[in-house]
């Protein structure tokens, strides 16, 4: 239970981290940290979690990270399902902290968007949804070729997590604008769930097109990396 309790607080710490800084200071009037301070965030839950649990968990805290490691031969298929079931689960937890702090501000509406992922007129470009499909699929599977390349035996070791973190913060800042980035399914749910709606109805881009992204990445770095 060690391994879910970790990816239940690291998705928790995520969640609350990224898509807290997108909806509490990302539009402050003067001060407001902005697409760059959202993608920082991002990358600094991650960084400072793969610190704090990688050694419980392996720090996947995205149920594609998991099934991507799993495709690429670097996860157990036993701990699949509890993986994403936590990680799910403590994003949305963290969602429901997040709205409960967040409403406490007059005038808060979830129809502004609540940091969800969208496409089409919900997408903060307005992106096409072939164009969000295409982002989140290549991001995804660079995401994993750099997780499974940093966590590599023959790679420096003690330097993965900070690697997986900036790795995170330059995809936010490719595509905040096109999707507000999800490369992970249980960060989109943590938010969607609570906003309903479009939200939810577009909620299957960013699961399939994470997942798809993450098994394309894997086998891409198998072969890569592929000792002759």
């Amino acid at each position: 239970m060690n391994k879910y309790m970790a990816e239940f607080i690291g998705t928790f710490w995520l969640v609350l981290g990224g898509c807290g800084s997108a909806v509490l200071a990302a539009g402050f009037p003067e001060l407001g940290i902005g697409f760059v301070g959202v993608a920082l965030a991002f990358g600094l839950t991650v960084l400072t979690m793969a610190f704090a649990i990688g050694h419980i968990s392996g720090c996947h805290l995205n149920p594609a990270v998991s099934i991507g490691l799993w495709v690429g031969g670097r996860f157990d298929a036993k701990d699949l399902v509890p993986y994403i079931i936590s990680q799910v689960l403590g994003g949305i937890a963290a969602g429901g902290i997040l709205y409960l702090i967040a409403s406490g501000q007059a005038g808060f509406d979830l129809a502004g968007g609540f940091a969800s992922n969208g496409f089409g007129e919900h997408s903060p470009g307005g992106y096409t949804m072939t164009a969000a499909l295409i982002t989140e699929v290549v991001m995804t599977a660079m995401f994993l070729i750099v997780i499974m390349g940093a966590a590599d035996s023959r790679a420096p070791a003690g330097f993965a997590p900070i690697a997986i973190g900036l790795c995170l913060t330059l995809i936010h800042l490719i595509s905040i604008p096109v999707t507000n980035t999800s490369v992970n399914p249980a960060r989109s749910t943590a938010v969607a769930v609570y906003v309903g709606d479009w939200a939810t109805s577009q909620l299957w881009l960013f699961w399939v097109a994470p997942i798809v992204g993450a098994v394309i990445g894997a086998l891409i770095y198998k072969v890569m990396a592929k000792e002759s």
